[in-house]
């Protein structure tokens, strides 16, 4: 019986040391980007993405949730916008989202807080391009826990994916001609 115990006790103190060991050997920091070529030019783009009253259009999380509620404070474009957003479903959760940074048709740069989640940062890089523009999104977030370092592995999937079908339906909103 005591040689049981101590299979056990030496096979939970191994996962142990692999679980907090290997979290630290893993980055501290999570980094997400993907790009879209949009035929439109770059002073259209950058209205939509740099007006946070207009991010309900085209927002990859809005078909998650169609009911979350927004509000918004701040001036109508560039720095100092803040988005605020609520949903009852978890997979949209409830945060704030602050312009910044903003240069006129180039980049926009947000920081945004998830309520549970922690925060992170995003920058939209808008550039002129043969064919319009070419919109990077890119999403960084400090992981300073173990579960948050293990968590990392799936967030370019995740947040990739999500970043995909948001720059999609941007493409589609600023290829739209104006009536």
């Amino acid at each position: 019986m005591k040689s049981v115990i101590k299979v056990i006790v030496f096979v939970v103190m191994t996962l142990t040391v692999i679980f907090y060991g290997g979290a630290y050997m893993l980055p501290g920091e999570a980094r997400v980007e993907r790009s879209a070529v949009i035929a439109a030019p770059p002073e259209k783009v950058y209205a939509i993405v740099a007006d946070l009253r207009r991010w309900p259009e085209w927002s990859p999380w809005i078909e998650t949730d169609p009911k979350t509620a927004f509000s918004f404070e701040g001036p109508a474009e560039g720095a100092g916008q803040v988005m605020r957003w609520s949903s009852n479903n978890p997979m949209v959760g409830s945060g704030t989202l602050r312009v910044t940074a903003a240069t006129p048709d180039v980049r926009v740069a947000m920081a945004s807080g998830y309520t549970g989640f922690g925060t992170s940062t995003a920058i939209m890089d808008i550039v002129p391009d043969d064919a319009g523009t070419r919109v990077t999104w890119v999403f960084q977030s400090a992981l300073p826990g173990v579960v948050d370092r293990w968590a990392g592995l799936g967030i370019d999937r995740t947040v990739g994916a999500e970043y995909e079908r948001g720059l999609a339906k941007l493409k589609t909103l600023a290829e739209t001609p104006l009536r």
